[in-house]
């Protein structure tokens, strides 16, 4: 059993990976903006107000704790550009501060910087809106400032191009850094097996310090 808290507890991944966690027996904190929209859960995780750009608020939920699990969003593309990059610094800043027994992080990342072909990413194919482009960014920026970090134990876990609310099947693969794609080439997951892949890392690390993603 971990300790494992939450942050963004309330959003679709978020509250997949807190249901999942919770599942499984692991002792859970869910840090949210806004408790009274968290629900009544299975489980009875911990649940504490949190601001994942405030140092302070963050060396309070991260005490104790064996994981931090960064599931926050921006909603649009310029929320993400003001949440996703910065959260992670001041996560990291704080772990670092805590030395080297800190929580290990690990970080929902996107799927737009993941390799496609030879020199191309998913973010160059023609025609995406602004607004999803800036997302990409957002989490591309934010894996390429933890690629920089050696002193904080960290994952970042890839979504694949699409990722929605569905069942359970506790089936997936995995890649690094290049789309995962089934037969037909389509590359999707459940938000419910994506929480399970995000699990099975914890429980069985394979990526310290690297980006994995995930797909049928």
């Amino acid at each position: 059993m971990a300790r494992i808290c939450v942050v963004g507890a309330n959003g679709v991944l978020g509250s997949r990976i807190l249901d999942e966690s919770l599942d499984r027996g692991h002792q859970v904190t869910a840090v949210v903006r806004q408790p009274s929209k968290l629900g009544t859960r299975s489980g009875s995780p911990a649940v504490l107000t949190g601001d994942v750009l405030d140092p302070a608020s963050v060396a309070a939920f991260v005490e104790g704790q064996d994981v931090v699990v960064s599931a926050v969003g921006g909603g649009d593309g310029p929320g993400h550009v003001r949440l996703i990059e910065p959260s992670l610094r001041t996560l990291v800043d704080v772990l670092r501060k805590v030395g080297p027994e800190a929580p290990r992080l690990v970080a929902v990342g996107g799927a737009g910087s993941l390799a496609i072909g030879p020199g191309k990413k998913v973010w160059d194919f023609p025609g995406l809106p602004e607004g999803a482009l800036q997302t990409m960014h957002a989490h591309g920026d934010g894996l390429a400032f933890l690629r920089t970090v050696t002193d904080v134990r960290w994952t970042s876990v890839s979504p694949p191009v699409i990722i929605a609310p569905g069942a359970r099947t506790g089936r997936y693969r995995t890649g690094t850094d290049s789309l995962v794609a089934d037969g037909t080439g389509k590359s999707h997951i459940s938000a419910e097996d994506y929480a399970v892949a995000l699990i099975d890392e914890i429980e069985n690390p394979q990526y310290i310090g690297r980006r994995f993603t995930v797909a049928y």
